[in-house]
């Protein structure tokens, strides 16, 4: 049977729906994101990674969410201009989503589902991040707090 988390679809920033079995075989880091969050220069980090790591079948797939602190209150537009011109994004961005609640998007309640927090699973800020295998298994979760350089070192387990 296929991994669960390549059951999962989400909308581009275009507006394109993406099949995550798009990613299969890959190291796949999920982050929900912010452009107006004191973690966003992360950015920066998660695109130094990126470009790192691309060509050794780790991607990045972002996900702006606006539920912390009204910090992401564009639309698609904005969201992607300020990433790319402010960070240089390259990596896959999609549409705004929730990480929390009964609206939260199916990927981010399977996340939480099968990688729960400290006291809870709930998403608790921006920038929260999910590492997967290249089987598509959720395999360890990170602090908003936790840079992307720290998590350069999980990498090298799981690169091909």
């Amino acid at each position: 049977m296929k991994n669960q988390f390549y059951q999962f679809t989400a909308k581009s920033l275009q507006g394109k729906e993406i099949n995550m079995a798009a990613y299969e075989g890959k190291t796949i880091l999920v982050v929900n994101t912010a452009s107006k969050c004191g973690l966003t220069p992360q950015y920066e980090g998660l695109e130094k990674l990126y470009q790192k790591y691309k060509d050794k079948g780790f991607v990045i797939l972002g996900f702006p969410c606006n539920q912390f602190g009204n910090q992401e209150p564009g639309d698609e537009k904005s969201i992607s201009e300020g990433c790319l011109i402010n960070y240089g994004v390259s990596f896959p961005m999609f549409s705004k989503i929730e990480v929390n609640g009964e609206n939260a998007h199916p990927i981010y309640k399977y996340l939480k589902n099968e990688l729960g927090g400290l006291f809870s699973s709930k998403i608790k800020w921006n920038f929260t991040k999910f590492l997967i295998d290249t089987n598509g298994n959720p395999v360890k979760r990170f602090a908003p707090i936790t840079k992307p350089e720290e998590i350069d070192k999980y990498l090298m387990k799981f690169l091909n």
